[in-house]
């Protein structure tokens, strides 16, 4: 590739002394390619957030809109500090006020919310689900506060692999009736999807009740104004200033065993004389937590959505493209007093209606969708929720909260309204979204996203990701039953279906090697004839490349194929780092394991291991926790193959080139193993294979190059080959508009 590149740069003198800086340009691009993909937009050493955005202000009233008031919160009393705010100064969570239980209530403008006659405000509160992993998939915990909850627990899912190791250790003893069986980890090492945020020094359950509007006035119900009718079932009523009541408000959480959905139903009744216009507000799905084992902080924010009855007049097909933020994205719009996510003016113009909303990070995702549960429920629009906005405090980390209004439904005296909706709170897993109802229907799959962000955005084809990924669970389910043999096997599937495009670009790229290298002595005494006539030298070049048959930017075509294997190598890398099933998943089926619990390659989805330290020895620019081996092994591998696939210097070259040649073998050598060092081992076992394929791979090839003869023929114009034809056509359009144009006047 040198020697091609410096055939191409003998046109001129001048192109030959820009050699060294395009060579440092080329190597510092596809490092900052590199590095973009790794540590892409959000980076997590700054919470997910751009450092160079500006701290986003609490969204106004008139920002998010007619329906949020804002009304200040009275000092809270000792009986009510159990739910009261964390700070008793500051607004209420989005404009929301805390009540006493009985005696104090809510006041907004025209309406309150309070506790029930004869109830009072529950201290403990009963769970749905439960942490056996036979029963229930995960257990929820409810808040006091605002008919949320407070935790999402997972049965058997774990915050590290060790953890993970010794859980399945103890199902697979209780599976076979052991009497003694193994322990079983401690229940803060079980992973937690989410727990309580905060905005503006307030908590914010999970699910909880914002309020609700009557009549264009909003009446808070944030506090200790539910009552626990039964687990899972609370109730709150709003009166008006005379103390009567207006509307009685129930949820009903319902979790089902083996199952991941979580049914919410939400009943609001007018119990008084008067009809009212009502609007639902409630807390819906926001920032999730950052995965620990990974490089980068990628979380989204995404929609499902039905066309308008025009467009689709079955209403049934969920569209999954086209409506999606990412964290960092949503944040800009919060700063720019823009915070609604849902609908864009777009999407509002064209009457979309919302059928699923769901946050997502590296593996896991929180949505609400619609309560599709045919025979009884057909419809897949999510009536319950009109639009979707988000809420930040301003500061260096932020964390997104986000409002679910529903549309302004008239409610006669006496009738019941209702704003159901499902949750999902699980893994993105295509065995969980891709074939289990309701999400097949719903087409909640589109949550699953094989995509790195930033610069590698474009290049990522989803089609050939999830291909990728059928092919890599395959391997694994029915071949060779284990995770690491998989991607070992899918890579050298991959290079065996790329390897004629990679022989015809070597081959390519050695012929114009060495043929610019055979007519080097002419081109010299060229440039010695015609030293300040640049016209008629690059007249005589042509005439020269013409004759021997050799096409100078023929190197290009031979980079070409190399070009197109890009977006498969991405495609791989991004389903190697968000490929659920990988999660906490050892390599080689857990041999390294077997020797006292050492957790060398025990976890592909994080770095391998080698060996571990107590606490990091360096936190910046990047932890440095444990030795790891498979990077290290990776730089020996890049120098191998720089020491035995880079062509041998030649009398032809001169020192600028060599120095070219000996930089990038050590910019590869030690920059890429540097920058992959706490990638998952998943990745870097990968890269390792692939580069060690591609040694023997190429051995091969230029043993099949020694006996071909790539001595330049002279070729026929009229058969000179698209890029040749091309370079010739532009060189002429070059001398063109460099020759005086003719006036007028001087024309015969």
């Amino acid at each position: 590739m040198i020697d091609c590149l410096k055939g191409v740069n003998d046109l001129s003198d001048q192109k030959k002394k820009l050699r060294l800086p395009l060579t440092l340009a080329t190597i510092l691009a596809t490092a900052g390619v590199i590095a973009t993909a790794i540590w892409g937009p959000g980076a997590k050493k700054n919470g997910g957030i751009d450092p160079t955005l500006p701290t986003a202000a609490q969204v106004s009233k008139d920002a998010v809109g007619a329906s949020v008031a804002t009304t200040p919160t009275p000092g809270a009393t000792t009986a009510n500090s159990a739910a009261a705010p964390t700070n008793t100064t500051a607004t209420a969570v989005a404009s929301a006020t805390v009540a006493t239980p009985a005696t104090t209530a809510v006041t907004t403008q025209k309406f309150t919310a309070r506790l029930p006659s004869g109830t009072t405000a529950p201290i403990t509160l009963a769970t749905l689900g439960s942490l056996d992993p036979t029963k229930f998939k995960y257990q929820i915990q409810f808040s006091p506060i605002s008919a949320g909850f407070s935790r999402i627990i997972f049965s058997d899912f774990w915050n590290n692999a060790v953890s993970a190791q010794e859980s399945r250790k103890y199902q697979e003893a209780l599976a076979r009736g052991e009497k003694t069986l193994p322990a079983v980890p401690d229940n803060s090492q079980r992973y937690e999807l989410q727990t309580v945020q905060t905005l503006q020094g307030y908590q914010v359950p999970l699910f909880s009740a914002r309020g609700v509007e009557i009549d264009g006035s909003t009446a808070s119900l944030y506090g200790a104004v539910w009552a626990e009718r039964s687990p899972g079932v609370f109730e709150t009523e709003v009166v008006g200033e005379n103390g009567n009541a207006v509307l009685r408000v129930t949820r009903q959480f319902t979790l089902a065993e083996n199952s991941y959905d979580l049914n919410l139903q939400q009943t609001v009744q007018n119990v008084s004389p008067d009809a009212h216009s009502v609007r639902w507000i409630q807390y819906g799905p926001g920032d999730l937590s950052v995965d620990q084992s990974g490089m980068m902080d990628i979380r989204r924010f995404q929609f499902g959505y039905l066309y308008n009855a025009q467009r689709d007049p079955s209403r049934t097909n969920v569209v999954v493209h086209g409506a999606k933020f990412e964290r960092s994205e949503a944040l800009k719009k919060i700063t720019a007093g823009t915070p609604q996510l849902w609908p864009q003016p777009d999407q509002k113009a064209q009457g979309f209606e919302l059928s699923w909303y769901g946050t997502t990070n590296r593996y896991f995702a929180l949505a609400v969708h619609a309560p599709f549960a045919p025979p009884q429920d057909n419809s897949k629009s999510m009536s319950a929720v009109e639009s979707v906005f988000a809420l930040a405090d301003p500061g260096t980390t932020q964390t997104v909260v986000c409002e679910l209004h529903s549309t302004q439904t008239q409610l006669a005296a006496g009738a019941t309204t209702r704003f159901d909706m499902g949750i999902y709170a699980g893994p993105l897993s295509p065995k969980v979204l891709a074939v289990t109802e309701p999400y097949q229907a719903l087409r909640m799959d589109g949550l699953i996203e094989y995509l790195m962000g930033g610069c590698c955005s474009f290049c990522t084809f989803s089609w050939l990701a999830d291909f990728i990924v059928i092919m890599l669970t395959f391997l694994h389910d029915y071949v060779v039953f284990d995770w690491a043999i998989a991607i070992m096997v899918l890579v050298m599937v991959v290079r065996f279906f790329l390897h004629p495009v990679t022989k015809r670009s070597q081959i390519s790229m050695t012929k114009v090697t060495r043929g610019m290298a055979s007519i080097k002595p002419e081109l010299e005494a060229l440039q010695k004839r015609y030293p300040g006539d640049t016209k008629k030298l690059q007249a005589e070049q042509m005439r020269l490349y013409r004759e021997k048959g050799i096409n100078p930017v023929g190197c290009v075509g031979g980079m070409l194929p190399t070009f197109l294997q890009t977006p498969i190598w991405i495609a791989l890398y991004a389903v190697l780092y968000f490929a659920f099933a990988l999660r906490q998943q050892p390599a080689f089926f857990g041999v390294f394991q077997n020797f006292g619990g050492w957790q060398f390659l025990g976890d592909l989805s994080s770095a391998d291991h080698f060996i571990r330290f107590s606490t990091p020895l360096i936190k910046w620019p990047f932890e440095f926790s444990s030795i790891n081996l498979i990077p290290i092994l990776m730089g020996g591998l890049f120098f191998l193959q720089q020491k035995y696939m880079t062509p041998p210097p030649n009398a032809s070259m001169t020192a600028e080139q060599l120095q070219q040649q000996k930089m990038m073998k050590w910019m590869t050598v030690v920059l890429f193993p540097v920058m992959l060092y706490n990638a998952p081992c998943g990745l870097t076992l990968y890269i390792m294979t692939s580069t060690t394929i591609g040694i023997f791979e190429g051995r091969h090839i230029r043993a099949q190059m020694d006996k071909m003869d790539f001595t330049p023929k002279p070729r026929d114009p009229a058969k000179q080959d698209r890029i040749g034809r091309f370079y010739e056509k532009a060189m002429e359009r070059a001398r063109s508009k460099r020759e005086p144009q003719k006036r007028f006047k001087d024309r015969e």
